[in-house]
């Protein structure tokens, strides 16, 4: 095989598909023939998305093909151990290796320009004293005792690099503390930073270390600041050795063994803490909805509140929103530029617990947008913001999925340490780990504990299932307690409930009393304001008490009982109108009670009649002033009926947002098809470019010959509307209207072609 390229073209379709399906960037879209997806494989980009799927093994490998003179999988074996065999055939599916003569292996076109420090060696001494100037050469080569009489600068590097060849004796007489230098170089990375590191050094005169190294041409200078350490010396070094690691075993996992039932039970109580927390914040948010900030997202302010409501970190707060906005619960309102639940929300209120975990787990492992970067300062030293556009990072989701396929990986019930988790991935994908990678991995983690995917660290049993994209209903729907519709009402005016409440209940006793207490029992508490907060909302007494008696196992309480009859007697006796505003009762009694109260004085209130007070308040400051003083007012409207304050009115329109990039996958029939198409490709190309100059009108002749050929496979030459020559082979199906339609087998679709733009046809 001469090229990449015919090797390439002598694979068969299984071993294309193997290699499309392991590279589906290459196939999008599906190239003209195989020379174009051959020139497309070996591009700077294919190449480097190529390395980035390598696992350890793998790249160990290329690199060792890279360095040794002439790899074979014996000599891979013999320096790398027996199971390198199976990184070698992966490398050859992907096409990053291929065969050479003599049974020798050879990397494609671009990866050694891909892997700048193969195996942390540095450069063959060749390569690196050529780069020198000719009189720096001459310098080095009488230090060494080399012939100058050679007459160009190519030559002097290939004498010196014989010298190199074996630096032993060099690096002996540099001395020990050159020596010493020269381990800080051995197992990479094999460079270095000093100052005028290009400055003639003569042997006489060389005086520490590292001009010793550098008149002895141990270390060469590749510009002004670095030396580096060339390949026969860094080899000499290590002893023949490529790596100081077995880097061809996974590492070992550590951590401590949880029962997978107590994982289970910690990893399911959270997930129903995440629905109660999301319930909780979007509840909330339907009534008093935070501004959406000038420059988008949510307000540090407005996240702060959020976390005193919800009892949580900023940080966890934040996961919450975010979640909740990659589940198309929460959206900006453009209407009033406000963050408010959508009507999503209330479609998926309507589910069951195991839905509503799973419609959150998903959105959560598939948005590109990470929480843990909220509350930090971007490339400005601004901070960055929830639901802004600065968390989005596209490789979040791609990390997070490798990190739960790790923690799924591991034995059952293993709670990893973090560090393992590290290790782990560096070893799958070594290429992309560090920096934000691995914070993102810490994130991830803790995320991953708080949203209920984990429980002590390990794996919940449903998160195999969570990331095979299963249905969970069965799985963690066996684990979450179910709801109930009844509470323990008590006379110290709270009620107890022993587990989840149904969703129509929850919002009731949320409406008419305030949560106390949270965790395995819910504890409530009616007062006053509570149950006025029903009756603004349009509850009457005898609603709240036939709840109460309905979703109660005890009797209602008298102190209970009393209460709400007590705030309900009170309740509205009031009526608040526009003045600016206005007091009407029907009792005077209780006009003269609010004109006789001190705390009353700066409303400046004035009698019109017997039952009617004004103010130059407006109604809303008056209904505010008079309840803080501990009246009972209720608005009223024009017409003198009774404004119910709704709790629960605003919703958002889900916002339309694209879907976050991940790592494309290619089914069978997806690869097959591509090969088809570039079979047919080849066969286009080896059938001959298209001759001849474009007809105004299509020929009778060609439109009967077209004709006739359907159902049968044509070879057609086809100018584009840009007059771009092409070859196709095609199946006609039906010649009308100046159109041929048929099936291009080079597309591998129904194309349509303009008769008077086909140059040529030929059977095949």
């Amino acid at each position: 095989m001469d090229s990449y390229g015919d090797w390439l073209r002598g694979r068969t379709d299984e071993q294309l598909r193997a290699l499309v399906s392991a590279r589906p960037e290459l196939i999008t879209p599906v190239p003209a023939d195989l020379a174009a997806l051959a020139a497309r494989a070996v591009t700077p980009a294919a190449v480097n998305r190529a390395l980035d799927r390598l696992d350890r093994a793998a790249l160990a490998v290329l690199e060792a093909v890279i360095v040794l003179p002439s790899p074979t999988l014996t000599s891979l074996r013999k320096a790398l151990g027996a199971r390198c065999a199976e990184a070698v055939e992966r490398l050859r599916d992907q096409g990053l290796v291929w065969p050479g003569p003599a049974r020798t292996l050879r990397v494609a076109p671009g990866v050694r320009a891909a892997i700048t420090h193969p195996a942390g060696l540095g450069p063959p001494a060749r390569e690196a004293l050529a780069a020198l100037p000719l009189d720096r050469l001459l310098e080095l080569a009488e230090d060494l005792g080399v012939s100058t009489a050679f007459a160009s600068a190519s030559g002097l590097a290939e004498a010196l690099a014989g010298v190199l060849a074996d630096p032993g004796p060099l690096v002996r007489d540099a001395g020990p503390e050159a020596g010493a230098a020269l381990e800080h170089l051995t197992w990479g990375p094999p460079t270095g930073r000093i100052e005028n590191a290009r400055r003639p050094v003569r042997l006489a005169e060389a005086r520490s270390p590292v001009e010793r190294l550098l008149a002895r041409g141990l270390l060469i200078a590749t510009d002004d600041r670095t030396v580096t350490l060339p390949r026969e010396v860094g080899l000499h070094l290590r002893q023949g050795a490529l790596f100081c690691e077995d880097v061809v075993t996974p590492p070992a996992p550590s951590g401590t063994t949880r029962s997978r039932r107590l994982t289970d039970q910690i990893a399911s109580g959270q997930a129903f803490t995440l629905l109660r927390l999301t319930e909780d914040l979007l509840e909330h948010w339907g009534v008093n909805p935070p501004p959406v900030l000038r420059s988008g997202g949510l307000g540090v302010r407005e996240l702060k509140a959020a976390a005193a409501l919800l009892d949580l970190t900023e940080r966890d707060t934040a996961l919450v929103v975010e979640t909740a906005y990659a589940a198309g619960l929460l959206a900006r309102d453009a209407v009033s530029s406000q963050w408010l639940p959508t009507r999503t929300y209330d479609l998926w209120l309507l589910r069951d617990a195991a839905a509503r975990w799973t419609d959150l787990a998903y959105a959560w492992l598939g948005t590109d947008r990470v929480p843990g970067l909220i509350g930090e300062r971007d490339a400005r030293d601004k901070t960055i913001n929830a639901l802004s556009d600065e968390p989005v990072r596209p490789s979040a989701p791609w990390i997070r999925r490798e990190t739960l396929e790790v923690l799924e990986a591991l034995p059952e019930g293993l709670a990893p340490a973090e560090e393992s988790v590290l290790r782990a991935l560096a070893w799958r994908h070594p290429r992309r780990t560090g920096g934000l990678h691995d914070r993102i991995v810490s994130w991830t983690l803790h995320e991953a504990a708080f949203l209920g995917v984990t429980g002590f660290g390990a794996a919940a049993s449903y998160a195999g299932a969570l990331l095979a994209g299963e249905d969970l209903a069965e799985t963690l729907g066996a684990l979450l307690p179910e709801p109930v519709d009844q509470v323990m009402l008590q006379a110290d005016l709270t009620a107890v409930a022993p587990g989840p409440l149904v969703p129509d209940l929850a919002r009731e006793l949320a409406l008419a009393a305030d949560v106390e207490s949270k965790g395995g029992a819910t504890v409530y508490r009616f007062t006053p304001e509570s149950v006025r907060r029903a009756l603004d909302a349009g509850r009457t007494v005898s609603d709240l008490l036939d709840l109460l008696a309905r979703h109660s196992s005890t009797p209602v309480p008298q102190p209970l009982a009393y209460l709400v009859e007590d705030v309900g007697r009170r309740h509205g006796r009031l009526r608040i109108g526009t003045a600016l505003s206005y007091v009407r009762c029907d009792d005077p009694a209780a006009l003269d009670e609010i004109l006789a109260d001190r705390r009353a004085a700066t409303l400046r209130l004035y009698r019109l009649a017997p039952t009617v007070l004004a103010s130059r308040l407006s109604r809303q400051e008056l209904l505010e002033a008079l309840r803080s003083v501990g009246f009972s007012p209720v608005p009223e409207s024009a017409e003198g009926g009774l404004v119910v304050t709704r709790l629960d009115a605003r919703r958002a329109e889900p916002a339309a947002r694209p879907p976050a990039e991940h790592e494309q996958l290619v089914d069978e029939q997806v690869a097959a098809a591509a090969i088809r198409a570039l079979r047919a490709g080849e066969e286009a190309a080896s059938v001959g470019a298209p001759t001849g100059e474009l007809p105004r009108t299509p020929s009778v002749s060609m439109i009967e010959e077209l004709r006739a050929a359907i159902g049968t496979r044509l070879w057609i030459g086809y100018l584009d509307q840009q007059g771009q020559a092409s070859s196709r082979i095609v199946e006609p199906v039906r010649v009308d209207g100046g159109y041929l339609t048929a099936y291009d087998q080079t597309r591998a679709s129904i194309q349509r072609f303009v008769l008077h733009r086909i140059t040529g046809i030929r059977k095949i």
